[in-house]
């Protein structure tokens, strides 16, 4: 089962072109995209229930990584999973799209925990000093800031398989077959693996403005791509069902970090700050104009992947409403996070 679905993705991939920018001039980063869906339930109050998630998700999180022997392996990875200001996107996405097809959010939970940990465990490794050497992460210091290169090292490597056995051990199997369960975490693997996020990592510290469409597609793309999935594969959605919702995470991904990068590098640009690294992202490489074209872009992609799905009605609007919040930043969560 797990072989299956690796040699799935395979065939998925060498379907989906890299990210290309679009060569219409858009020159608006907020623009009205029609989808059928929308008719259904416009004020759809998408902060309301992200934030109960994340509230619900945090809880789960904190019990899902008690302090045990070795303390301080342990305050460390609670550290980073537990961080403030996280807006656990994520798990949120995965628990969303698991409802589309009628599955239980307490069959999601586990599951979205564990994409939480391996998140966590990703930026831990994104930020060392041999990576991207990043001191701070939201705001904070990084987590080998706080506890040395050597323990943080140690508690990225620990989160990954903590992740693989949250699922296992505490997703309720009447409520998600073990096959299923097999294929979520088979669709993990992949996503973080050699072909998946650490090639982006791989490609990102070489460099050069020709490797930037890999590097924003596996770095981000991918996390994006698996949350939705692993939601429907844990509710049982068709193949069909499964390879629109790889698109829409996939496309939703990039367009989230398109717009940081956008909001990061209008910010410097006030503020007169230099001291960004180059070659790193679309904006550095192409320039803001062109970067806030591909949003709209990447925008229309995903929820084009969603009108596949309309027959749902207004279980999608989550995931349609996610789309928007990626590309308008029209709400904050303030201390609700």
């Amino acid at each position: 089962m797990i072989e299956s679905s690796i040699m799935g993705f395979s065939t998925v991939m060498t379907s989906i072109p890299h990210v290309c920018l679009p060569k219409v001039n858009r020159p608006m980063l907020r623009r009205s995209i029609r989808c059928s869906v929308a008719s259904i339930s416009p004020k759809f109050d998408l902060k309301t229930y992200w934030t109960s998630l994340i509230k619900e998700i945090d809880q789960k999180l904190d019990e899902a990584i008690p302090v045990k022997y070795p303390q301080q392996i342990y305050e460390a990875m609670r550290y980073s999973v537990l961080a403030k200001g996280a807006k656990r996107a994520p798990p949120v996405m995965c628990v969303a799209a698991c409802e589309i097809f009628g599955g239980n959010r307490l069959a999601a939970f586990p599951t979205a925990c564990a994409l939480e940990m391996v998140h966590a465990a990703s930026l831990i490794h994104d930020d060392l000093p041999c990576m991207d050497d990043d001191p701070s992460r939201r705001g904070q210091p990084s987590n080998h800031t706080m506890f040395g290169v050597d323990m943080a090292i140690l508690a990225g490597d620990a989160l990954f398989p903590l992740g693989f056995r949250h699922i296992v051990s505490h997703t309720p199997t009447d409520l998600v077959p073990e096959t299923r369960l097999l294929r979520v975490i088979a669709e993990i693997a992949r996503a973080v693996g050699s072909t998946g996020m650490a090639a982006g990592q791989i490609i990102d510290l070489e460099g050069g403005p020709n490797a930037v469409d890999f590097v924003q597609e596996k770095k981000f793309g991918e996390m994006g791509q698996c949350s939705a999935v692993c939601g429907g594969l844990l509710a049982g959605a068709s193949d069909d069902e499964v390879e629109h919702l790889r698109k829409y995470g996939r496309a939703v991904g990039i367009l989230y970090q398109v717009v940081d990068d956008i909001l990061e590098e209008k910010t410097e640009s006030e503020q007169k700050d230099d001291t960004k690294k180059k070659g790193k992202s679309y904006v550095s490489v192409y320039g803001v104009d062109k970067a806030m074209e591909l949003a709209e872009d990447l925008r229309s992609q995903a929820k084009k992947e969603l009108d596949s799905l309309e027959k749902y009605g207004e279980k999608v609007l989550p995931l349609y409403s996610f789309v928007d919040y990626a590309a308008d930043r029209d709400f904050s969560f303030g201390t609700l996070v």
